[in-house]
């Protein structure tokens, strides 16, 4: 039930308004000055406050601004004997929903008050789902507790309420953007945008629209004024992802945001001026590209401000657990099985593996194992050949497996590959579908 706290010091009006809309479904709540009603806020999670603008203890015009600052969530109505156009202006940049004179208030209120419910109840979501990206893209999310990743989630902490641009530097597939977006969301900019953009998915022309935005004509196409990314992030966070693939006359465009907060869309003359945090992101070795004459040594020193380096897996061994089962339980509750199991085999297959696409990697493995899986348990029967035959224990014992246990894997391993497509699978292996039908059978693989 939505609760509506009336705040007026005139009893009779209080109580009969009060009544109007308690028989509309409401709970109402009353208070006579600013004192109780504050009291009254406390205890009570309010939706909707309807207040006189001339109170005892101070005016409904300023109260109203000193609720929305505390309960941001909450809708006001103010209500006026003497309604006047300065105070109706005042009231509504102070955050109030609407200003009505009294008299007015039985023709008006209740569907002023509907319309406030619809916006509290928008706001409501809006704020919930905030709270699960906020929470989804947390430092307490980050999995591990091996020294080198607990090393780079303390930097990453430390470095987050500033306003200082950040170089997170890694291999492949091992988390730059889960960090980037974690310290977006642990900064004081995290009720703004975060804008992310892969430097090496665009030529240089299509990026530096991108993320300058263009003028009308500029080029072929360009039929209207477009903001780029940087103005999208305008008090926010903008994550560039593989800077290492920039051109280098785009980096010195970056290189004046950086240094002027300014830049220049595309065809313009007029800069555009932005308040944005940067964080960069590269898998290259930026020090050896600036040898090649592939990386301004200017743009590499403004973004080195401060680096967090990411530990490839193969650094952090005694992780690949922690993640492994963090991953299967998420693809076991998405493809609704339970109880998900790790053999041990299948731990220390993984543990042995190298690895070259990270946590990425590792994430798409075990995905494709739960699909496999048929008694809820992870095997080495559910990985792919090529990560079985990296593992020691199986490389010793390779000799003695038998030719039938070679190929049930080897057909495993084309059926991974086809994503069960039977069909396909026969025509790679080379044999009829009845005997890809048969041997499947025998081999007891689904």
């Amino acid at each position: 039930m939505k609760k509506i706290l009336i705040i007026d010091d005139e009893e009779k009006l209080r109580t009969l308004l009060a009544r109007i809309i308690s028989l509309e479904g409401f709970e109402v709540i009353q208070a006579n000055d600013c004192k109780s009603a504050f009291s009254k806020l406390e205890k009570s999670e309010i939706d909707i406050v309807i207040c006189d603008v001339k109170l005892p203890d101070g005016n409904g015009v300023e109260l109203s601004k000193n609720i929305k600052e505390k309960y941001p969530l909450l809708e006001i109505i103010l209500l006026t004997a003497y309604g006047n156009i300065p105070d109706g202006v005042q009231a509504i940049k102070n955050g109030a929903f609407d200003y009505i004179t009294k008299g007015d208030d039985n023709n008006k209120i209740l569907p002023l008050i509907y319309k406030a419910i619809e916006k509290v109840e928008l706001a409501k979501r809006v704020h919930q789902l905030e709270k699960q990206v906020g929470e989804k893209y947390s430092f307490d999310n980050i999995l591990g507790k091996s020294k080198q990743i607990v090393n780079a989630i303390e930097l990453a902490k430390r470095v987050a309420k500033t306003d200082t641009t950040v170089l997170i530097l890694g291999e492949t597939g091992t988390g730059k953007e889960v960090f980037a977006q974690a310290i977006h969301q642990a900064s004081n900019r995290n009720n703004k945008k975060f804008v992310a953009i892969n430097c090496s998915a665009f030529t240089k022309e299509i990026l530096e629209s991108e993320l300058f935005g263009h003028k009308a004509g500029a080029f072929t196409g360009a039929v209207k004024e477009t903001k780029g990314l940087f103005e999208e992030a305008h008090n926010g966070t903008i994550f560039l992802d593989e800077l290492g693939e920039m051109a280098l006359e785009l980096q010195a465009k970056l290189l004046r945001v950086l240094e002027t907060g300014e830049f220049l869309k595309v065809g313009d003359t007029t800069p555009v001026k932005v308040n944005v945090r940067i964080i960069a992101a590269t898998n290259k070795n930026l020090e050896e590209e600036i040898l090649n004459h592939n990386f301004r040594s200017d743009l590499f020193y403004r973004l080195s401000v401060f680096t967090i380096n990411l530990p490839s897996l193969k650094e952090r061994k005694k992780d690949i657990q922690i993640l492994a089962s963090s991953f299967a339980s998420f693809f076991a509750q998405k493809m609704n099985k339970q109880n998900i199991q790790l053999s041990e085999d299948y731990i220390n297959a993984l543990e042995n593996n190298v690895w070259k696409g990270n946590i990425r990697e590792l994430k798409n493995i075990i995905e494709r194992s739960v699909i496999l899986s048929d008694n809820n348990i992870l095997d080495t029967s559910t990985l792919p050949l090529d990560i079985i035959s990296s593992n020691n224990t199986f490389t010793k014992s390779l000799s003695a497996f038998s030719m039938a246990s070679v190929e049930k894997l080897h057909i495993q391993k084309v059926m991974n590959h086809t994503n069960g497509n039977k069909a396909e699978a026969a025509r790679l292996l080379e044999i009829g579908i009845a005997t890809l039908y048969r041997k499947l059978e025998e081999y007891k693989i689904t």
